[in-house]
């Protein structure tokens, strides 16, 4: 018998070749299947295999197959008797050199495991789980970019993709071509943690604040000079790391980034951060753990807003710089070895190894009424005349009993949808809350606006926000909604901005639902 999960597809040509330009063309291990009453018979290659389902790929697209139910012939079929579990992971080095392996480890010791790393290759380590001596599961490890790992992933050559950047708009064409899913679909992706790029340049450097905008006129080349800044004399000189880094390219897209003729690129973050300490001329951009001898630059709009990377700002997306960690993986059943790897990457201990490999974790940390000062004098300060004096006052007295968490939703462009490290952020929330997270307390799900438009409607459509993320983690919670805990809705509209209107950059700061909780 077989069991069809996927629509008929035809590949496209554009995917096989990207794929295997990428990646390399691959040699195919075809295997036949039949049914065990000799009416169906299928050639292709073997994709994957869980123990129980065989992922081939057909000429109808990917299929799965009970193997229990079919006849195998070729080299490649696999045996249930002597199967391991093995999850293959390609993509970012800067997560699979420390980050993964790490967690990796964590999930084995939270079993009773032990983990044998081995060397497949000069790109590729296999870690090997054992209980016992025995092994009851492995990972294999290629490290290289995030290109990489998408390529790999839609050529069937990885089960997981690890990527510093979300998914590009072509690669989700490849991956939809390829029968591998929506990859920008809630299910299919996973952020692990959190990263941020900082703005560094050397200790001699006078300009220590830069605005996004004056980030964005230097990344484009509308500015060129460290004297338009409010420095001396000299051309700006942009340091990046490795060309095919994700956190690279997430800010050359960020940044619509189309020459980067006068860039220096350089292969290392060590080597950047050097290199920028050394030359007053250099405005560098590096992980925010990772800034070295170089100087940390503040970031501050023109409207006086200031943000810099700490770890709440981070947390709640108040820095725009954030960079989250992603998973990607199709839209078919992986072994439940990567089901309970993913689990345990919600529990506090891989959250505290995410910490210790020097990345942000997803758990909410409280922000007292007062360490943010500095946001209810900028609310002050901009509040235009649509923003009266009680208006300010209600927010005040509203927020005053409330401590805020660091766990902020905010919206893709132009859009309702929650952004990716908002969605992951409310599905983390859905597991806490039935955990007894939050039992006898009350979450606030306080909606803010941009300043486009009138006041009034502004503050509507904050309330319909906040009402909207609401209702999201009523339904991921269905009857898990515990009656200990209560859910509320408060708006205010334009009254706290955290950054100026007059980008889009600031306005999509500004529409946001933060969460509140009760003392």
């Amino acid at each position: 018998m077989t069991r069809r999960i996927f629509k008929p597809f035809i590949l496209r040509s554009a995917a096989i070749i990207a794929a295997f330009f990428l990646c390399g063309v691959v040699q195919a291990q075809d295997v036949t299947i039949t049914s065990r009453g000799g009416n169906l018979s299928l050639t292709g290659r073997v994709i994957g295999f869980d123990g129980q389902y065989l992922q081939i790929e057909s000429p109808y697209g990917p299929l799965s197959l009970v193997y229990s139910g079919v006849n195998c012939a070729g080299a490649a079929c696999p045996d249930p008797d002597t199967y391991i579990p093995t999850i293959r992971m390609s993509g970012a080095a800067r997560m699979g050199t420390l980050l993964l392996p790490a967690l990796i480890d964590g999930f084995a010791r939270s079993k009773g495991w032990t983990v044998e790393t081995s060397a497949v290759d000069p790109a590729r380590n296999l870690l090997a789980l054992k209980a016992d001596q025995e092994i009851v599961g492995q990972f294999v490890l290629r490290q290289s970019n995030s290109d990489e790992g998408f390529a790999d992933l839609i050529a069937y050559q990885a089960d997981i993709s690890l990527s510093l950047r979300e998914v590009l708009k072509q690669e989700l064409s490849y991956a939809r071509d390829a029968g591998i899913g929506s990859l920008d679909a809630p299910g299919q992706s996973l952020i692990i943690g959190l990263d941020a790029l900082v703005p560094i340049t050397s200790p001699q450097q006078s300009v220590t604040t830069l605005s996004i905008a004056q980030i964005a006129a230097l990344l484009i080349g509308k500015t060129s000079d460290w004297a338009e800044l409010g420095g001396q004399d000299a051309r700006v000189s942009i340091h990046l790391g490795p060309r095919q880094d994700g956190q690279v390219q997430w800010l050359l897209d960020q940044f619509g980034v189309t020459d980067t003729a006068g860039f220096v690129f350089h292969d290392s973050v060590e080597d950047l951060s050097a290199a920028v300490a050394m030359d007053t001329a250099a405005l560098g951009f590096t992980s925010y753990q990772q800034t070295g001898l170089a100087q940390p630059m503040t970031l501050k709009d023109t409207c006086g807003f200031v943000t810099s990377p700490r770890l709440s700002a981070l947390k709640s997306q108040d820095y725009p710089l954030t960079a989250p960690l992603f998973l990607y993986f199709p839209e078919w059943r992986l072994h439940p070895l990567a089901q309970d790897f993913f689990g345990f990457l919600r529990t506090p201990a891989a959250q505290l190894i995410v910490r210790r490999a020097g990345f942000v974790d997803q758990g909410p940390v409280p922000i007292s009424l007062d360490a943010q000062g500095q946001r209810f004098a900028n609310a002050i300060a901009a509040a235009g005349p649509e923003v009266s004096l009680g208006e300010l006052q209600r927010m005040v007295r509203v927020l005053s009993p409330l401590t805020r968490l660091s766990i902020s939703f905010r919206f893709e462009e132009g859009s309702t949808r929650l952004d990716a490290q908002s969605r992951s952020q409310l599905l983390a929330l859905a597991q806490a809350i039935p955990a007894g997270a939050a039992a006898g307390q009350t979450y606030y799900f306080v909606g803010f606006s941009d300043g486009r438009g009138d006041a009034l409607a502004n503050r509507d459509l904050s309330s319909a926000r906040a009402e909207a993320v609401k209702r999201d983690l009523e339904d991921i919670l269905g009857d898990d909604l515990a009656a200990a805990v209560a859910l509320e809705t408060e708006a205010f509209g334009e009254a706290l901005p955290m950054a100026c209107d007059h980008t889009e950059w600031g306005r999509q700061m500004n529409r946001r639902v933060e969460l509140w909780v009760s003392q």
